[in-house]
């Protein structure tokens, strides 16, 4: 394992060793762990010391269990306890003595004690369950494995194999000699050793990083991670929180880490002994946290003997016998916490004290010497008396944070003298104190003040509040007598009314004023605001607020939704010269008093009117205006967004809409749709793509023609059922020379002549239900080389005579999708003969001689670009023949369905995949060869099962077949149609489907 420096290489090796950590070392050579270690010269380690370490395996996991009857603490210490080394003659950081042989160059420590094996052993021993009932695995291997209570216990294995020298030596039996048999260190132990590139140094800051249980983990590795794990820096807090840990185990880890200093032993079993124990035997010892137990008057006098201590925490426990007094005397301690604990009286005198808390603790009185207290929390003391909170507050004059929430006795004198006496007090937390009303009350150098669920608390109130001109936090929610607020404060800068049933009005004046929370205040219907700082005002679903007034320079976003009071004048807040000259964000959903918007801003991107279902009239003149919200608006009759920078726009949701004028000059997209009383319209949008007037009914000539001259840039038109466009408007067209796609669906058009005149890229024509189209209209199309870039053409729907369909499908062979549904004259479609279409085609119209020429002369076919073909619901269609000779090779997709009379189906299309012919109830000859088809759908065909397993044996790539209700197919007979077409993989029918 190569190793740099640097704080990245160290993070992954840090990764490499949790990874490592988790292996289960029973057989060190069978993991193949070592070969990772290799030394810089790309060596591996050698037998030696891989047999070493094998017989040293240790595999230490580490869980969140209670029980901790078999082993000291979660770090492997037992393995470091029971061995005795020496360090140069001193004693090792925590691992008793080593005797240790420097590399100096590499700094690896080597290990060449021939006692610590056996000293292991029997400590190990001492921890173990019976070994008898151990399972015993090969020579004289013990596995020591302690008795787990759940899958998280903590586990200690060490796997020993004395018998098994893998150094060849059989006087050492313990495995911890050299192969000369000695027990010390020997120049060629230094010899064979490997020379990592891992120093201890590198190897010590990256275990920095690692928690107790990785370092555990890691200890399993080898000897050099064992003993650096276990270095005392790691281990300076011993952490047995709600383990069952001896006291025996216990005194062995405070001997081994004599300097830690920290030691948690809440919720252990032996919990006071424990304290004890880390009183009298750890001298730097400097946090304490201990509970749920019990605790004598005695730990508390030995608390003196720890004068190092600083911090001292216990949590739930009793204290002495409840009947006498409980005395906290130490010289040196800083925090102090007793919370939730059970006492009848306390006096503390810790004169350098700066913390104190005495949350939930149930004493009546508590006597404090404590001169040099900074932040007291007597939260919850329900027994402590009003008198009581007086005498404790008030004997710490340099007090400056105090709470005393919930203790519902304080009262407005109590508050007056420790306001007297604590002049530094800056932090005060008396949420529901029902008997304080702040009355003659002066706390000047106050910064935060949560009165929470106080009762007492009123707009007289206010009165006290604005001396405290320091006050930067105040918090006042569910103060059900509060009526008004009105404060001026240079320093405030956070404010809460939540769920003040009576309050009208608020008035609010700081420059550092940076956020407002009011919510469920529904008498609220006043706000006034003045801020420098104040960036977002979110003042949701406030009923009765009518009037808001805003002077906030730094204001960007503001929320009003369901403030049903407001009116239309509020408006004149969010515009230019409103007092937020930087707002860029506005919502107003669900403003249902609002009749009419008008707003002008340079500096508003996103504005919501979701929900405003009065407003009739819109005015937005917003250069920048991005976004805008408008669903819901269902009355509005008058919009103008002049000029805005919406790129678009959706106004297809207003339904009464009459009057539109729109000046975007980055607009690309405008949707009208249903706007059916839009009568004038004035579009003025350069970049506009992409316009949908679809059912505007109203819409004229005029408005079209001047939106065509204003955005010439349009791609797709959509006029469908506007029938109020006649030619004079499709002549205005030709202004548009980029479009494409044109949709004149139930429109009353007669002729198309204007649409081939002007628009000469188009590629899409949609003429869905054009009822009123001469049978002659499309001629130019065949004729004359119309529309020479179109590809798409919907008829549908049409009345269109079978020739003059005929003839274009026979001559418009550069169309690649045509649609033909419910075209009541058409009756067969039949391309079996090229001759008889071409000599049709002359008998039709014989006075054109230019046509006559072409027609005598002999021409050959070409081939057809038609992709999709869609007859669908097709009445009058009895019979369809495409032949290979129509040649047709690229069509893919044919749909037939719900053509009731259609009889006959002859296809013979290589590239056609898709087939569908359900709800062809009149069915009865099926003739395919499409050697590509993989989809055939006859759901409801009364064909027979003979016609249809003639038909799919010529389509070798048919994978989905549908023939439910088909009368004369029945399921069991599914077996016949695969083996006609093996590469069938799904049939559907009547009663199952495969």
């Amino acid at each position: 394992m190569r190793v740099v420096t640097g704080q990245r290489n160290s993070i992954v090796l840090v990764m490499k060793m949790r990874s490592l950590g988790t292996l289960i070392w029973r057989d060190a050579r069978r993991m193949r762990v070592y070969p990772m270690l290799a030394s810089s010269r790309g060596g591996l380690i050698p037998r030696r010391d891989r047999d070493e370490c094998s017989s040293e395996s240790l595999e230490l996991s580490i869980g969140s269990s209670r029980n901790f009857n078999h082993i000291a603490s979660s770090s492997g210490q037992n393995l470091a306890n029971a061995a005795e080394f020496e360090l140069d003659g001193e004693t090792s950081l925590g691992l008793g003595r080593f005797n240790w042989n420097q590399d100096v160059q590499h700094k690896r420590a080597k290990v060449n004690s021939t006692s610590g094996r056996k000293h292991i052993y029997e400590t190990l021993m001492s921890l173990a369950p019976d070994p008898s009932t151990l399972p015993a695995e090969e020579g004289a291997q013990l596995s020591l494995v302690p008795s787990i209570a759940s899958a998280n216990e903590m586990v200690l294995c060490f796997n020993l194999n004395p018998n098994n020298n893998a150094r060849g030596n059989p006087g050492d039996t313990d495995g911890w000699g050299d192969e000369n048999g000695s027990g010390s260190g020997t120049s060629s132990t230094e010899d064979l050793e490997i020379r990592m590139d891992l120093t201890d140094d590198l190897l010590h800051m990256v275990f920095s990083f690692l928690g107790h249980i990785d370092l555990c983990r890691a200890a399993g590795v080898c000897r050099q991670w064992r003993v650096a794990s276990a270095h005392e820096d790691f281990w300076r807090s011993l952490n047995f929180k709600d383990r069952n840990i001896s006291v025996a185990q216990f005194t062995d880890m405070c001997r081994r880490y004599p300097n830690a200093t920290e030691v948690n032993v809440l919720g252990t079993p032996y919990m006071h002994l424990l304290a004890t124990k880390a009183i009298s035997h750890l001298r730097n010892l400097e946090a304490l946290i201990l509970g749920k137990g019990q605790l004598s008057d005695s730990f508390f006098h030995n608390l003196v003997d720890c004068s190092a201590l600083k911090k001292l925490r216990v949590i739930d426990a009793t204290l002495g016998n409840g009947i006498h007094e409980i005395c906290v005397n130490h010289e040196r301690l800083r925090e102090l916490q007793i919370i939730k604990c059970r006492v009848l009286r306390i006096s503390i005198k810790c004169p350098l004290l700066e913390i104190l808390s005495l949350k939930r603790t149930n004493m009546a009185h508590a006597t404090l010497h404590c001169p040099l207290l900074h932040e007291l929390d007597i939260r919850s003391c329900h027994k402590l008396s009003d008198a009581g909170i007086r005498s404790a507050a008030t004997s710490c004059p340099l007090l400056t944070s105090l709470d005393m929430s919930n203790c519902s006795c304080v009262s407005d004198e109590t508050l007056r003298e420790i306001a007297q006496t604590c002049a530094n007090l800056r932090v005060l937390y008396a949420s529901y104190c029902p008997n304080i009303s702040l009355e003659s009350v002066s706390m000047p150098m106050l910064t935060v003040l949560k009165l929470d669920n106080c009762e007492g608390i009123t707009s007289a109130s206010m009165v006290a509040i604005s001396r405290s001109s320091m006050l930067e936090v105040l918090e006042l929610d569910n103060c059900g007598l509060l009526t008004a607020v009105s404060l001026d404060l240079q320093h405030l800068r956070n404010i809460r009314l939540v769920h003040c049933r009576k309050f009208l009005d608020l008035n609010l004046r700081s420059p550092v004023l940076s956020s407002v929370t009011v919510s469920n205040c529904p008498a609220l219907h006043r706000i006034n605001i003045s801020s420098g700082s104040l960036q977002k005002l979110v003042l949701q679903k406030q009923e009765s607020l009518s009037t808001l007034a805003l002077q906030c320079q730094s204001l960007q976003e503001i929320d009003l939704s369901e403030c049903e009071s407001l009116t239309s004048s509020t408006c004149e807040v969010f515009g230019d010269g409103g007092g937020c000259p930087l707002l860029r964000s506005l919502t107003l959903d669900n403003c249902e008093s609002m009749t009419s918007v008008m707003l002008s801003s340079t500096s508003l991107i996103s504005l919501s009117l979701t929900g405003c279902r009065a407003m009739t009239a819109l005015e937005l003149a917003c250069p920048y205006l991005e976004q805008v919200s408008l669903d819901g608006c269902d009355h509005l009759e008058r919009a103008s967004f002049c000029p805005v920078g919406l790129r678009s726009l959706n106004l297809g949701i207003c339904p009464k809409l009459n009057v539109l004028n729109i000046e975007a000059p980055q607009m690309v997209g405008l949707e009208l749709k249903g706007c059916g009383v839009l009568s004038e319209a004035s579009i003025n949008c350069p970049r506009l793509t992409s316009l949908d007037a679809s059912f505007c009914s109203q819409l004229r000539d005029d408005c079209l023609s001047a939106t065509t001259n204003s955005c010439p840039l349009i791609e797709s038109l959509i006029l469908m059922s506007c029938p109020s466009v006649g030619p004079v408007g499709l002549s205005s067209l030709c202004w548009l020379a980029h479009l494409v796609s044109l949709d004149l669906s139930y429109t009353f058009l007669m002729n198309l002549q204007p649409v081939y005149q002007s628009c000469l890229q188009l590629k899409v024509l949609k003429l869905q239900a054009c009822k009123y189209l001469m049978d002659s209209s499309l001629e130019p199309l065949y004729k004359e080389g119309a529309l020479p870039a179109l590809r798409e053409l919907d008829l549908s729907y049409g009345t269109l005579c079978q020739s003059a369909i005929e003839e274009l499908l026979a001559y418009c062979t550069h169309l690649t999708h045509v649609s033909l549904n419910g075209c009541a004259n058409m009756h067969d479609l039949n391309w079996s003969s090229n001759s008889e279409r071409f000599s049709d085609l002359s008998r039709v119209d014989e006075s054109f001689d230019t046509s006559l020429e072409i027609i005598s002369e002999p021409i050959e076919p070409a081939d057809r670009l038609l992709q999709n073909l869609n007859c669908v619901g097709c009445p009058n269609i009895k019979k369809v023949v495409i032949p290979a000779v129509a040649r047709c090779l690229h069509l893919s997709s044919l749909n037939l369905s719900l053509s009731a009379n259609l009889k006959e189906v002859d296809v013979a299309c290589y590239n056609l995949g898709f087939l569908n012919l359900s709800n062809c109830s009149s069915l009865e000859v099926l003739k395919l060869q499409c050697p590509r088809l993989t989809s055939l759908f006859l759901q409801s065909c009364s064909i027979s099962e003979e016609a249809v397993e003639a038909a799919i044996s010529y389509c070798s790539m048919l994978e989905t077949l549908d023939v439910r209700y088909c009368p004369k197919m029945y399921p069991v007979n599914m077996v016949r149609l695969r083996r006609v077409c093996p590469s069938l993989k799904r049939i559907f029918s009547s009663l199952s489907s495969s």
